[in-house]
C-alpha cells in the first residue's frame, strides 16, 4: 500500500539516487523521478509501480507540468555536476548545473507549496580542514566544484523554503561510476578482479571517509519522515582510511598481487577529509546509531 506522502528526486537515475528512490518506494511512499539519464548507470525503474519517472533535464527544461500533477511533499535534489576535475575545465557548465539548476529547483518549490526540500552537498565545500569537520566549521573550498555546491547552500537557505542540506562524505557501493573520481573503491574492486594495473594519484596517504549507499538511503529517508527543518547535516561514519590502506584491505580480499603505480596527485585534492556525524546522530532515531558507528568492514560484495 503507498501512503498519500509523494517525494520528487531530481538526479533520481543516478547512483545516489536510484537507490533513494528505491528506498522510498519500499516505504510507501509515492515516488516521482526527474533525471536526464546523463549518468552512465542511470535507472529506469520499468517494475517499479510506486516509481513515475520523467526524463527531463532540470536546466533546460519546464518541470511545471510535473509539480502541478504530481503535488510533491518533498524534494529530494540531488541533480548535479560533481565532478571536481570538470568544474575546473568548465567552471560555467558546473555553475549552470549546481547553481541555476538549484535556483529553478526552489523557484518550483515556492510556486507549488512545497513542504520541504533536501538539497544534496558535498564534503568538498570545507576544503581541507583538520578533522573531524563539522557542520560549523568555516567552508573553504579548494575547487569550483566545492564552491558551486557552497553557493548553492547560500541559495537555499535563502529561498524562503524549508530545508536540510546534506553533506555528503564519500559515497560507495553498486551502480557507481567505476570512472567516477569518488568512485575509488568500484575501480580497485573492478581492476583487481580482471587482474589489472591499479594507479594511486598522490602518494596514497589522502584519508577518506567512505558511507555505503545503502546507508545513505536510509538515514536520506529517515531525515525527511523528522520534523527537522532549516538545518547543514553531515551523512558520514565519521572514520577515515587511507587509499593505500584500502588498497591493502582490498588486495588481500581479492588476492590481488600487483604493486600500485602511483602518478602525480590531482589539482585541489584534499588530504584528508573525515567528517564529525554527531549532529546526524543526535537526530536520527536510536536504531540508526549502529549503522554509522559500525564500520569496521565495507560492503565490497555489494558493488
Amino acid at each position: 500500500m503507498v501512503n498519500n506522502k509523494k517525494v520528487l528526486i531530481t538526479g533520481g537515475a543516478g547512483f545516489i539516487g536510484s537507490h533513494i528512490a528505491e528506498y522510498f518506494a519500499a516505504n510507501r511512499y509515492k515516488v516521482i523521478v526527474v533525471d536526464n539519464l546523463s549518468s552512465v548507470n542511470s535507472q529506469k525503474f520499468n517494475n517499479n509501480l510506486n516509481i513515475i519517472f520523467y526524463k527531463r533535464d532540470i536546466t533546460n527544461d519546464s518541470l511545471d507540468d510535473i509539480f502541478e500533477n504530481e503535488k510533491p511533499d518533498i524534494i529530494i535534489h540531488l541533480a548535479a555536476q560533481v565532478s571536481v576535475t570538470k568544474s575546473t575545465k568548465e567552471p560555467i557548465f558546473d555553475a549552470m548545473q549546481n547553481i541555476i539548476g538549484t535556483l529553478k529547483i526552489l523557484k518550483y518549490c515556492r510556486k507549488y507549496g512545497v513542504k520541504k526540500i533536501v538539497a544534496a552537498s558535498t564534503a568538498a565545500v570545507y576544503g581541507d580542514i583538520k578533522p573531524p569537520v563539522s557542520e560549523d566549521s568555516a567552508p573553504k573550498p579548494l575547487s569550483h566544484y566545492g564552491l558551486s555546491k557552497l553557493t548553492m547552500e547560500e541559495y537555499v537557505k535563502l529561498s524562503g523554503v524549508n530545508y536540510i542540506i546534506i553533506r555528503f562524505s564519500n559515497v560507495y557501493g553498486s551502480r557507481q561510476n567505476v570512472y567516477s573520481e569518488a568512485g575509488v573503491i568500484t575501480l580497485f574492486k573492478n581492476a583487481m578482479l580482471k587482474n589489472q594495473e591499479i594507479t594511486i594519484f598522490g602518494d596514497g596517504e589522502q584519508v577518506r571517509d567512505f558511507i555505503y549507499v545503502k546507508d545513505i538511503a536510509k538515514i536520506v529517508f529517515e531525515l525527511c519522515e523528522t520534523d527537522v527543518v532549516n538545518e547543514i547535516v553531515n551523512i558520514s561514519t565519521g572514520q577515515g582510511i587511507s587509499i593505500n590502506n584500502l588498497f591493502k584491505l582490498m588486495a588481500k580480499k581479492y588476492n590481488y598481487s600487483l604493486e600500485p603505480k602511483y602518478k602525480p596527485k590531482r589539482e585541489n585534492d584534499i588530504v584528508v577529509s573525515i567528517l564529525s556525524n554527531d549532529k546526524l546522530l543526535k537526530i536520527l532515531p536510536c536504531h540508526f546509531v549502529d549503522v554509522l558507528k559500525n564500520k569496521e568492514v565495507l560492503h565490497l560484495d555489494d558493488i
